[in-house]
């Protein structure tokens, strides 16, 4: 298996790890009876600071998990090998990572700043990847 697609499975299985903290949390709510299963509204602000920022940082993981498979797919299916594109695709995952524990940790000013360079990070990054894919294809042989 390849380094990105070893990435592409990090990445799934981060955005899993962050659903079943979303879970864990509101099973804990709901047995000790501060909430009824039922009270947990889709796309709007509900419970603690800190829970709502788990939630968003999921929802953000699960938006990009496709877009990080697709190039990551693609560029497999191309047989895209090159030194660049596996460190890409690392860089992209820690900054995945990074974004979310940002994400979970704080709303200052400050550290919303630092969450949006660790997605500009992302988007360099797939970026770079797609043009890997591109000039991969556009070689003849290849």
């Amino acid at each position: 298996m390849t380094t990105p697609l070893w990435c592409l499975l990090g990445f799934a299985a981060w955005t899993v790890l962050l659903v079943v903290t979303v879970g864990l949390w509101r099973v804990g709510l709901v047995l000790q009876g501060k909430q009824a299963p039922n009270e947990f509204p889709s796309g709007s602000p509900h419970g603690s600071n800190l829970y709502w920022r788990v939630n968003r940082a999921h929802i953000n993981a699960a938006e990009n998990l496709p877009l990080m498979a697709s190039v990551v797919l693609v560029g497999t299916l191309a047989g895209v090998s090159t030194p660049a594109f596996s460190l890409l695709a690392q860089v992209y995952l820690a900054a995945r990572i990074l974004q979310s524990i940002i994400h979970i940790s704080s709303n200052a000013s400050l550290v919303i700043n630092l969450r949006f360079t660790t997605m500009l990070v992302q988007i360099v990054c797939f970026g770079w990847m797609v043009a890997e894919i591109v000039t991969a294809a556009r070689v003849p042989g290849a």
